[in-house]
């Protein structure tokens, strides 16, 4: 029986299907995987003073590379981001970035989105008026 030895060339040629399978099939999931992570949890909901109203506040946590699509509320949203910086989109204005620190007032029923365009975590602080009973997040398509 005849031995083969491997030969540099076809070492390298393994080391090369290797990283083009890794390149071709794992990186793009990790990449995606990555890219849906938008957390949000709700602190507190409590019934207001004014009939039909209550807020509602929540973190929502956005992972490098994300966005969460045009929506509107049933009321007004008040953003402080947390960490981090994202840009917003509201309709009737120019984008605008946000960085730790920064507020944003969205008034009821304006289309708006939101995204991380950076390569860290990022963070707001969501407070909602809204009227009690409607959902509170409505996608727009």
């Amino acid at each position: 029986m005849k031995k083969t030895q491997n030969t540099p060339k076809k070492n390298l040629l393994s080391t090369v299907i290797v990283v083009f399978i890794f390149a071709l099939f794992i990186l793009p999931n990790a990449i995606n995987a990555q890219k849906s992570e938008i957390k949000r949890t709700d602190l507190q909901q409590h019934d207001l003073s004014i009939p039909g109203k209550e807020a509602v506040q929540a973190t929502i946590d956005f992972g490098p590379h994300t966005a969460f699509g045009k929506h509107y509320h049933p009321g007004e949203e008040i953003i402080y981001v947390l960490k981090g910086a994202i840009e917003y989109e509201v309709e009737g204005s120019a984008p605008v970035m946000l960085k730790a620190g920064d507020v944003l007032f969205i008034p009821a029923g304006t289309v708006h989105a939101a995204k991380n365009n950076t390569n860290e975590n990022a963070v707001e602080l969501a407070t909602y008026v809204v009227e009690k009973g409607k959902q509170l997040v409505v996608m727009k398509k």
